[in-house]
Parts: C-alpha cells; structure tokens; sequence
C-alpha cells in the first residue's frame, strides 16, 4: 500500500469544511490501496489564532517536523493549509526535492481583509509563491479555477467535494425544530466572513435558524433575539436538523465551495445564495436552489422547490468519485516531465534522478 501524507493546519476539534473534506478523503483513500498518514497540530503545542481564538496555531520547529516526515518517508505529500505545519512541510519537501501537491481551500486573503489591514494583493502574492512551488494545487471548482489563473496561481487541478447521502437525507425527524414555519437554515461558521447578518437581516415570513459557532456568535445572538441559535451540532443531531428546515441560506460571498450546501441539498433542503463562486458551482442551474444578488427573493423562490430535486442533485456527488479524482491528481503530477531545481529545464521521470526521487502512488484505481 502506498504511504501518502496529508499535513493540514486545520483539524480536530474545528468544526469546518476542511476538516470534514480531509476526514472524508482519509477515509476513503485505503478503498484505492493508499495508506493515508495525517501530519496536524495532534501532538503539538499550539496558540490561538489572533482575532480567532477557536483557530489553533501550531508552535513547532520546522526541525522537529522534518524529523516525523523522515520517519513517515511518504510516497507522496499533500499540503492542504498554509500555515505554520503547511510551511513547514513545503520547506521538507524543497529541501528533499520531493514532489507535493497542495490545494487551495479558503480565500485567507479576503478574510484577514476584513478583520485586519491587509491589502488583499499581498495576501494572494504570499499564497501564490507558497502553492507555485508544488507539482500541483487542487481547487473545488471552475470558478475558483479561473479567479486563481487570473492571480498567476499555477498547476490548478481540479478536486471537488461529496457527501454523506446516508447520514443527509430527507425525512429524519420532522418535529426536531418545532419553530413557525417556514424555517430557513444557516450551518457553518459564525465568523464575519459568512455574512450571516446579511441573511439574519431579511424580512422573512416563518422562523430562522443558526447552527455554529464562531466569534460572532455572541454579538449576532444580541442584535437578533428572535433567531434560534442551536450551537455546534454534529452528526445525527445536525442530519435532523438539516431535513426538518425548509430552505437553507447560504450568504457566504467568499466560499470556495460550500460542503454545507451539498449536505442541505441530500437532504432535501433548497438552497438560497447569492451568484457567486460556491454555490454558482454547486448550486447553479441544477433547479436544486435559486441564486439571485437579493437574498430576500432567491429564500422565498427556494420554497416552491421539491426535496426530490435536491437530493437527485446532490446525490451526483459522492466522496468515493471525489477521492479517485483526488488520487488522479496525484497519479498525473508523478508520471509528468518535471523541471531540474536548478536550471528549470523539463527533466524527464527516466533521466538523471536527485538523491531522492519522488516516487509514484500506485493504489488501486478501481471503484469501490
């Protein structure tokens, strides 16, 4: 079995998009013969992250990393974060001359915008220089694709995301959220990124509905008694919730993709949400939601949609397909031409190899 090495800053016990795409992808991969390693901030001492105390930040020397992956000896390395773990492994990786993909999961640069002074184009010049060095940087979608391109990004690989059809689907328990009806739904962060207060200040018939956490939890919960904030809610208990709403609200200007929508629609829940990247791809003309720049009209249009629709949509969408074009990824930045470190010549997979050549995941590419 191949050994493939996923180093991620964002993992337990953070409630995200990210961490539930890395966990889904470990747990698939033995499926295709890949033994998947995780490098995270589990045994390290971490900090909180400024301006987002429920962010860990891991406080290591880049010595101490290297010494775990020299032990690991990974056939491939996969960086999905950039930070302090992300660097660490991306400094290994160009000191060994090993190859390694990275993929591009949240828009930092618009997000420290707006909490701190930050042009967004040294952000993206940073982020740019880190995912270049790799053999390849995996995105969610065309549209992220596309923006990235545009910024200079290299490399892009296409890497979607699926969901659990079996936990989200319709019917659960209807009398979970016994609210006037209808109920329209956020679940994900409560952060100032999400734009909740954009869907939290709509003239809407019914009831509203927040599930999360995050650090505007509290001032959110002020401004707006008459919403139900539930909290973080997870597995079964976050399934229930999702099939007895009615619309989910999805104000996110910023996402790269939006696990949540996916999980929403397999349960037969349309979605609400403004034009953009995300739910332009996940959403978009599939008649599983309504996108429209007034969130007001697309969560009242998204009520006259079937559950049946929804779940058809969302069941195109599996996280074993996901993971086979994962490992595709993978499989094609080691069997292509690849540039020498010094001269930035191609250097042919068959011609003089450096002291440690990176070497091929071979897993099954069988269906599950």
């Amino acid at each position: 079995m191949s050994r493939l090495l996923i180093a991620s800053d964002a993992w337990h016990p953070q409630i995200n998009g990210v961490v539930r795409t890395l966990e889904r992808l470990a747990r698939h991969l033995p499926e295709f013969g890949v033994e998947p390693v995780m490098l995270t901030p589990d045994g390290f001492a971490t900090v909180p992250c400024p301006t987002y105390p429920e962010i860990r930040l891991t406080v290591a020397l880049p010595g101490s990393i290297g010494r775990r992956l020299d032990a690991i000896d990974p056939d491939h390395v996969h960086i999905a974060t950039e930070g302090p773990i992300g660097f660490a492994v991306r400094r290994w990786c160009l000191r060994n001359r090993r190859l390694f993909t990275t993929s591009y999961h949240t828009r930092f640069p618009e997000y420290l915008a707006a909490r701190l002074p930050i042009p967004v184009g040294w952000s993206y010049a940073m982020l740019r220089g880190f995912h270049n060095a790799g053999a390849g940087c995996m995105v969610s979608t065309r549209s992220i694709e596309l923006e990235l391109q545009e910024r200079g990004f290299r490399n892009l690989m296409r890497w979607s995301r699926g969901v659990d059809a079996d936990l989200f689907r319709p019917g659960r328990n209807p009398a979970v959220l016994d609210l006037p009806r209808p109920i329209y739904l956020y679940v994900g962060r409560v952060a100032v990124e999400k734009n909740i207060g954009a869907f939290l200040a709509l003239d809407l018939p019914g009831s509203k509905v927040v599930v999360g956490d995050g650090p505007e939890l509290e001032t959110l919960r002020r401004a707006h008694p008459e919403v139900a904030f539930l909290g973080t809610r997870v597995g079964s208990e976050l399934a229930d919730i999702y099939s007895a709403a009615d619309c989910f609200v999805f104000p996110s200007r910023t996402d790269t993709f939006g696990v949540v929508m996916l999980e929403a629609m397999a349960s037969g829940l349309p979605v609400a949400a403004y034009p953009v990247a995300g739910p332009r791809d996940v959403v978009g003309n599939s008649g599983a939601g309504v996108l429209d720049n007034d969130l007001r009209t697309a969560a009242i249009a998204a009520l006259s949609i079937s559950r049946e629709r929804c779940r058809e949509v969302a069941l195109q969408n599996s996280w074993q397909s996901a993971t086979r074009q994962f490992l595709d990824n993978v499989t094609a930045v080691h069997r292509a031409p690849r540039p020498t470190r010094s001269t930035g010549r191609v250097q042919s997979r068959t011609g003089t190899q450096t002291s440690h050549p990176p070497r091929p995941v071979t897993g099954s590419k069988s269906s599950p």
